[in-house]
C-alpha cells in the first residue's frame, strides 16, 4: 500500500481552506504519513504534524486577527515582522523541533541571496514557519544556519516534489491560488500581495502537474488579508475537497505499518 503525503500551498488568509481539506480527509479516513507546507501551508502543516487535528486547528485559526501575527518592524528589509507568528506556534505546540514531529514534516523557504529552495527538515519549527511565511518586502527575513530566508512560495508554492523526495508515494496537493481572482489593489499591502501571488500562481501550474490528487478550492470570492472570513474559507475548503474526494477510497492507500503502529499507541494510551 502506498504511503500517502499531503502538500499544503501558500495563499495568506486563504490558507484557512487547508483546515477544511484536513476535515474532509479525516472523514474519508485518509492517513497522512508525510506532510509538507509552504507559507501559510507550513503553519497548518506544522500544527497537524505535531498532533493537532482539524478541529483544534480550526479553533486556533478562527481566533486570529492580522495584528496577532504581525508587528511593525521598519528596516531596510521590511515594513513588518512576523515574529508573533512563531510565538503563536510555540503557544500551541511548544518550542518544538521539526525532526520530532509525529508526522514527517518538511517546510519550504527561499534563500534570499541565491534564490534557491531550502527544505527545512531539522531545527526550530517556529523559526522555519516564520521563514516560510516571510513575504518579501513585507516581513523581515529570517536567518537560519547563516542563510537569510524568505517565503517558500517563490520557489515551490505547492511542495509536491519535496513531498515525494521525503518518502510519499501517493501525493495530494492543495493549491489555494489556482481558482483565485484578483481585484484592483486598494493599498500597498494589496499591491505587494497581488504581485507576489501572481508569481506563485504561474509557478504552481507546473509544480502541481505531478500530484496524484490535486485539490483546488474555488476561493475567488475571498480576500487574502481579511481574517474575518476565516470560517467561511474553511467551509469552502471542506465543500470543494469533498466533491473531489467523493469517489476516492483513500483509506486503502494507508500503509499497514502505520495502521498497526496507531493501534499499538492507542492500546498503550500513548
Amino acid at each position: 500500500m502506498k504511503k500517502m503525503g499531503l502538500a499544503l500551498g501558500g495563499g495568506a488568509v486563504l490558507g484557512a481552506a487547508h483546515i477544511g481539506v484536513l476535515k474532509a480527509l479525516e472523514e474519508r479516513e485518509a492517513r497522512i504519513e508525510f506532510i509538507t507546507g509552504t507559507s501559510i501551508g507550513a503553519f497548518v502543516a506544522a500544527l497537524y504534524a505535531f498532533g493537532k487535528n482539524w478541529k483544534e486547528i480550526n479553533e486556533i485559526s478562527c481566533k486570529l486577527k492580522w495584528m496577532d501575527i504581525t508587528s511593525i518592524s521598519l528596516s531596510r528589509y521590511s515594513l513588518l515582522s512576523n515574529e508573533k507568528f512563531g510565538e503563536l506556534l510555540v503557544d500551541h505546540i511548544g518550542d518544538q523541533r521539526i525532526e520530532d514531529a509525529d508526522i514527517p514534516l518538511a517546510i519550504i523557504a527561499t534563500d534570499a541571496s541565491k534564490g534557491e529552495k531550502v527544505i527545512l527538515r531539522e531545527g526550530s519549527v517556529a523559526q522555519a514557519v516564520m521563514a516560510s511565511t516571510c513575504i518579501p518586502g513585507l516581513f523581515k527575513p529570517v536567518k537560519i544556519g547563516g542563510r537569510m530566508l524568505l517565503d517558500g512560495g517563490i520557489v515551490e508554492n505547492v511542495p509536491i516534489k519535496t513531498l515525494r523526495e521525503i518518502g510519499a508515494e501517493y501525493v495530494i496537493g492543495v493549491d489555494l491560488n489556482a481558482e483565485h481572482e484578483y481585484k484592483d489593489p486598494e493599498n500597498i499591502l494589496d499591491v505587494l500581495m497581488n504581485s507576489f501571488h501572481f508569481i506563485m500562481q504561474q509557478a504552481a501550474k507546473l509544480q502541481t502537474e505531478n500530484a496524484d490528487l490535486l485539490i483546488k478550492p474555488d476561493l475567488s470570492t475571498f480576500d487574502r488579508a481579511d481574517t474575518s472570513q476565516i470560517q467561511e474559507i474553511i467551509n469552502k475548503g471542506y465543500e470543494d475537497a469533498m466533491k473531489i474526494l467523493e469517489d476516492k477510497d483513500l483509506s486503502q492507500k494507508t500503509s499497514w505499518f502505520r495502521t498497526q503502529w496507531d493501534r499499538l499507541r492507542s492500546t498503550l494510551g500513548l
